[in-house]
C-alpha cells in the first residue's frame, strides 16, 4: 500500500508555501522548455523534469528541498541563458 499523502488542509503554513515555490519552479521549468526550438529536445527535457521532480516528490528534509530547489533555480537559468544566445 502507497504512503498516504496527507491532505492540502492539513499542511502547515511552511509546507503549503515550499510546496508552492516548488510548483512555480516545476512551471518556470516546462515554460523554457517550451521555448527550445528542437522538439526532440522538449521531449527529451520535458522527460528529464518530470523525472527529477517525481524522484524527489516525498523528501522532507528542509536542507535538501532548499538545496534542490536552488539546484533547479541554477539549471532554469542555465536552460534560459543558452537559450537567450541561441536566438542572439
Amino acid at each position: 500500500m502507497a504512503p498516504s499523502r496527507l491532505p492540502p488542509a492539513a499542511l502547515t503554513l511552511k509546507q503549503f508555501l515550499r510546496r508552492q515555490q516548488v510548483l512555480q519552479l516545476y512551471r518556470r521549468i516546462l515554460q523554457a522548455i517550451r521555448r527550445v526550438p528542437a522538439e526532440a529536445d522538449q521531449h527529451y527535457l520535458k522527460k528529464w523534469a518530470r523525472e527529477e521532480f517525481k524522484k524527489n516528490k516525498d523528501a522532507t528534509d528542509e536542507d535538501a528541498i532548499r538545496m534542490m530547489i536552488t539546484q533547479g533555480n541554477i539549471q532554469l537559468r542555465e536552460l534560459e541563458r543558452t537559450l537567450q544566445l541561441a536566438n542572439s
